[in-house]
């Protein structure tokens, strides 16, 4: 692997990175610092740096609008703001919402920019409606500990799914405020033994955008505490208990297949648990994410405190069920000096691959 590019322009930690759709090369990252860099694959350096905070506080995460990359909302502490990027001389809030009492850990907006969710250190998550900027609903009573990370379902528009340091994923309905199906994956490495790492916290999940629909499932992806990488059909999880039990919740511990089951979900694609018999990670796996270049979705990247980077050729498992082999799963290994905060990927051919660890240089790779 040659040697990464690297982005110079956070003055700490850089916490979080997102790559623009509709103008690629271009990258915002953002840091405990207090704030948002932006990057041009073009340029060397930073063109431009967002103080978004006094004092320096931390930002937790950020996001596009989607269809208005104009539009940006970042996070720090109890707070989310939302600022137009051509703005830069003021750098003044458009939008700024303060419902969430305890830290923010992830913000997220719906595919049609309706809603933006924000989940925070009690275990509750937000939805906030971005039209009547005001407070649609708050989801709680799934989570008995932080909520680590949030998604919008892209083909179930009320529909939100979660992950916290319960080790529990949840799936929400945000119109009703309630959950309809809770994963314990807890439970799950209490009974098969799994890997014996650390607990099997919930630290990130992703799920497929709207225009990767068409190549993948409707599922998605966690990122472990115990180093493994589950992928979950969400359609046969839901079905399974509409199927037990219609209208009621179900509670129940996260039936995780691994790869030379021959159970298979209803469309024919069988439920995938990458673990260290695969090349996996050897510690908690901090984030996950799908692959926006080339083949969109082909790769699941994932990224772990045991400072690597692991591209996963996802899309290979329905292939190897017909030949009873999964050993070409792991596409790519990188190895890294430190351990890795975030990450996300770019629709570029070269440089798609965007690192933030734990140090305050950003790290570019490119995945072939």
């Amino acid at each position: 692997m040659p040697e990464p590019r690297r982005l110079k322009g956070h003055k700490a930690t850089v916490t979080c990175c997102i790559a623009a759709v509709d103008r690629p090369g271009l990258v915002a990252t953002s840091g405990e610092d207090g704030c948002v860099c932006w990057f041009d694959m073009r340029c060397k350096d930073a063109i431009s740096v967002m103080n978004i905070w006094e004092n320096d506080n931390p930002i937790s995460s950020l996001c596009f609008k989607p269809g208005n990359e104009d539009i940006i909302y970042v996070s720090s502490g109890s707070e989310v703001k939302g600022f137009d990027v051509h703005m830069a001389a003021s750098w003044k809030p458009l939008e700024s919402y303060k419902y969430n009492k305890e830290e923010i850990n992830q913000i997220v907006c719906s595919s049609k920019s309706t809603f933006l969710a924000a989940a925070d250190d009690s275990g509750d998550i937000k939805i906030i409606d971005l039209r009547q900027q005001s407070l649609y609903k708050t989801l709680r009573g799934g989570h008995d500990s932080i909520c680590s990370s949030v998604q919008f379902l892209p083909w179930r528009p009320w529909e939100v799914i979660t992950g916290g340091l319960d080790s529990k994923l949840v799936m929400w309905d945000f119109s009703k405020g309630r959950p309809n199906k809770i994963l314990d994956f807890g439970a799950e490495a209490c009974s098969d033994g799994g890997q014996s790492l650390n607990p099997a916290f919930v630290h990130a999940v992703a799920v497929p955008e709207v225009d990767m629909l068409d190549r993948t499932d409707r599922i998605c992806v966690v990122a472990r505490g115990d180093g493994i990488v589950d992928v979950i059909n969400i359609e046969s999880e839901l079905a399974e208990t509409k199927s037990r039990s219609k209208g009621t919740q179900s509670r129940s511990k996260a039936r995780i297949l691994s790869p030379n089951s021959e159970a298979s979900t209803q469309n024919g694609t069988k439920k995938l648990h990458l673990d260290y018999s695969f090349g996996g990670h050897t510690a908690a796996v901090s984030c996950v994410a799908f692959s926006k270049f080339g083949e969109k979705g082909k790769y699941i990247i994932s990224g772990g405190n045991d400072k690597s980077v692991k591209a996963w050729d996802w899309s290979r498992h329905s292939e190897a069920g017909e030949t009873s082999s999964n050993s070409n799963l792991l596409h790519l290994n990188i190895n890294l000096s430190k351990k890795v905060n975030w990450l996300c990927t770019t629709t570029n051919d070269s440089e798609n691959l965007v690192v933030c660890d734990t140090s305050k240089v950003v790290k570019v790779y490119t995945v072939m």
